[in-house]
C-alpha cells in the first residue's frame, strides 16, 4: 500500500511517462519513415505500374511531377512529414482522391469489426478461463483440463483466414444461415466476428486460467476462505482482480492482432474496410493508398500498446518501479 501511494504521488510517474512517450514517438517515427521509403524501395516505377505499361511517357512524367517524385529524396521526405502534420496522406494513383478521404470512408467498418470481435473475446474468454480454473484447481478433473488445453491450442493455431473460409463453407454455403459477404444485414457480422475472435479467445482463456490458478494459491486467498466468505466473493473480489495484469497485457496484444487480422478476414467476406482496401491497392500498385493504410494500422497498434502500458501502471503501480 505504501508503495502504491509513493508511486502515485511521487517521482516515479514522470520518468515512466517520459520513457513511454519517447518509446511511442520513436516507434512512430520509424513507422512513418518506413512507410515513406516503401514507395522508393519497391523495384520499378510506381507511377508507371499504376498507369499501365501503355501509358504515354508524358502522362507518366506529369503524374510524377504532380506527386513530387521528381524532387530530391530529402525534399520529398520533408514534404511527406509536413503533409502528415496537416492530415494529408497523399493522393490515390488510381482514383485521384485524397488517401485521407479513402481511409475515412473505410476505417469505421474495420474499427467496428475489430472492437466487436475484441468484446466477444473478453466476454467469452474471461468467464471460461475462470470456470476452468475453479473446476481444475488442485489437479482435479484432469480430463476436463486436458480437453480444454488441447482444444484451445488447436483453435489458437488455426489462422483467421482459414477459420473464415471454413465458417463461410459451413454456415453460409451449406446451411445458408448467414450471408456469404458484405455487411448490410445484421447477420453478416456474425461470421467475420467469429473468425477474428475464436483464436484470441482460446489464447486469452488459457492465460486467465493459468493466472487465476497461480493467484488461488496465495495467502490472501486462503485468508479470505478462512473468513468463510462466499466462494463467489473469493473468486471475483479477491482472486480475479489480482490476475488481471497478465490478462490485460495479453488483451492489448490481442487487440492489436485483431486489427491486423482484419486484413485477410475482410477479403474473405468482402468487407468494405481497410483490409480489403489495402489488398486492392497492392494489386493495383496504388502505393500512396498502401502507405496511408499501413500508417493507420501501425499507429493503431502503437496506440493500443501505449494505452495498455498506462492502464497497467494505474492498476499495478509497482510496474513503474520495476522499470526504473
Amino acid at each position: 500500500m505504501t508503495t502504491a501511494v509513493r508511486v502515485r504521488g511521487g517521482g516515479t510517474w514522470l520518468p515512466f511517462a517520459r520513457r513511454r512517450a519517447v518509446r511511442f514517438l520513436t516507434s512512430l517515427w520509424v513507422l512513418v519513415t518506413a512507410a515513406f521509403l516503401m514507395i522508393h524501395l519497391i523495384p520499378g516505377d510506381p507511377v508507371r505500374e499504376s498507369l499501365g505499361l501503355s501509358a504515354p511517357p508524358e502522362v507518366v512524367a506529369a503524374r510524377r511531377a504532380a506527386l513530387g517524385l521528381e524532387d530530391p529524396l530529402p525534399v520529398q521526405y520533408w514534404h511527406y512529414l509536413t503533409g502528415l502534420f496537416r492530415g494529408e496522406l497523399g493522393t490515390s494513383l488510381i482514383s485521384g482522391t485524397p488517401v485521407a478521404d479513402l481511409i475515412g470512408d473505410r476505417l469505421p467498418a474495420t474499427a467496428q469489426l475489430a472492437v466487436l470481435a475484441f468484446l466477444v473475446v473478453v466476454v467469452v474468454a474471461v468467464p471460461v478461463g475462470v470456470l476452468m480454473a475453479v473446476l481444475t484447481k488442485g489437479g482435479r478433473r484432469r480430463g476436463a483440463e486436458l480437453a480444454f488445453t488441447s482444444t484451445s491450442v488447436v483453435l489458437a493455431a488455426i489462422p483467421e483466414f482459414l477459420l473464415a473460409v471454413g465458417l463461410v463453407g459451413l454456415f453460409a454455403v451449406q446451411l445458408g444461415a448467414f450471408p456469404v459477404a458484405g455487411n448490410d444485414a445484421a447477420g453478416s457480422w456474425v461470421l467475420p466476428v467469429l473468425a477474428l475472435a475464436i483464436g484470441p479467445a482460446a489464447v486469452l482463456g488459457r492465460i486467465v486460467r493459468v493466472e487465476l490458478l497461480a493467484v488461488l494459491g496465495n495467502d490472501f486467498v486462503r485468508t479470505a476462505r478462512a473468513k468463510r466468505l462466499p466462494a463467489r466473493l473469493v473468486y471475483l473480489r479477491h482472486a480475479l482482480p489480482n490476475a488481471v495484469t497478465a490478462t490485460l497485457t495479453l488483451g492489448g496484444m490481442l487487440l492489436g492482432a485483431l486489427v491486423a487480422g482484419t486484413v485477410l478476414v475482410e477479403n474473405v467476406f468482402a468487407w468494405p474496410g481497410l483490409g480489403s482496401t489495402i489488398v486492392g491497392s497492392i494489386q493495383q500498385k496504388d502505393y500512396p493508398a498502401v502507405q496511408g493504410i499501413v500508417l493507420v494500422y501501425g499507429a493503431g497498434v502503437l496506440l493500443v500498446n501505449l494505452v495498455v502500458d498506462v492502464v497497467l501502471a494505474l492498476l499495478d503501480p509497482r510496474s513503474t518501479i520495476r522499470e526504473a
